[in-house]
């Protein structure tokens, strides 16, 4: 990103940290925000929202790291949802539409957003007992050794177009992003 920090990235006339964690509390569950110090400069664009900030000092480790370190930090629950904050598509319908395939689906494992031709991406809900298996996360592949190792008991949630998956890592992606979607 050439030393820019894409989720304080704008989209939508603000941070996309901000939007993100706005979308989430509009479901009207408790939001935790995974960051890896209490005063990580991401902190500004969410400081006056009531959420709860989980410091993961192994992020720079990578994303198994920070699932790890999030997921243990959290209260008891019976699900529990992750949505990585540089999804610049994913919004409070897309986590709605994940979280209510829960009561259609009460024996899932995982309830897992996909695109709308079918491949897997985010959000994802997961049933509390698989929290013991985020403590053997590490890298940067996130959970996706546990998703595949329990695909068979996987919801699988088509979303639109390809909101599960629009991750935009470069300035280059982002100023195309823009240009074609005007946000």
């Amino acid at each position: 990103m050439g030393g820019r920090d894409k989720l304080l990235e704008h989209v939508d006339g603000g941070p996309q940290l901000r939007r993100l964690t706005l979308a989430a509390a509009a479901l009207g569950n408790k939001v935790y925000i995974a960051l890896p110090s209490a005063d990580h400069p991401r902190l500004s664009c969410i400081d006056d929202l009531d959420i709860t900030v989980l410091v993961v000092p192994g992020a720079d480790e990578g994303m198994g790291a920070t699932m790890r370190e999030a997921v243990a930090q959290l209260p008891p629950c019976t699900h529990f949802m992750i949505v990585l904050g540089d999804l610049v598509e994913i919004g409070t319908q897309e986590m709605r539409t994940v979280l209510a395939a829960i009561k259609q689906h009460p024996d899932a494992l995982i309830l897992r957003g996909t695109t709308a031709t079918g491949k897997t991406g985010h959000p994802i809900v997961f049933h509390a007992s698989l929290r013991d298996r985020f403590a053997t996360l590490s890298g940067d592949t996130g959970a996706q050794d546990l998703t595949r190792s329990l695909a068979a008991q996987t919801v699988f949630v088509p979303l639109s177009d390809n909101a599960a998956r629009c991750d935009l890592d470069t300035p280059e992606e982002w100023a195309n992003w823009r240009a074609k979607t005007g946000r």
